[in-house]
C-alpha cells in the first residue's frame, strides 16, 4: 500500500491525506457481472487459480448477481447457507457446488492439463 493507506474492509482503503480522510467502499463485483459471458470468464479465472476460497468467493459474487432467494428457491438450499458456504471464508460441498452451478445453467466439464499429461 503506498502513502497512509490502510485497509478497510474486504478490499476498500481509507486513505488519509493532509486535508483530511477520503474514505472507498468495498469493490462488489456482483453489481458487474451482467453477462451470460462474464459469469463464465470469471468462474473460468477462479478455477484456474485453483484457490478454494477464491473459487467459493467468485460463486458467490456470481449468485449474489443472480440473486440469492431465487439461487436459493432453485436450489432447496437455504439462503443463509448459500451466503456462508459461498463466501471468501466458507468452504462448500461437493454437492452444493454441483446445485449451485446447475441452478446457473453451467456445468463442470474437465479436460487434460497437457503440460502435466507429458
Amino acid at each position: 500500500m503506498q502513502g497512509n493507506a490502510r485497509p478497510l474492509g474486504r478490499t476498500g482503503l481509507v486513505k488519509e491525506y493532509a486535508m483530511g480522510k477520503i474514505e472507498t467502499r468495498p469493490f462488489d463485483a456482483a453489481k458487474y457481472i451482467t453477462e451470460p459471458e462474464d459469469v463464465i470468464d470469471f468462474l473460468n479465472d477462479a478455477l484456474e487459480s485453483g484457490h478454494a476460497p477464491y473459487i467459493a468467493a467468485v460463486l458467490g459474487d456470481v449468485a449474489r448477481s443472480q440473486g440469492m432467494t431465487k439461487l436459493a428457491a432453485r436450489t432447496g438450499i437455504n439462503r443463509q447457507a448459500l451466503y456462508t458456504a459461498l463466501s471468501e471464508n466458507g468452504n462448500p460441498t461437493l454437492e452444493t457446488l454441483l446445485k449451485v452451478l446447475s441452478a446457473l445453467g453451467i456445468r463442470l466439464r474437465c479436460e487434460a492439463d497437457q503440460a502435466k499429461a507429458a
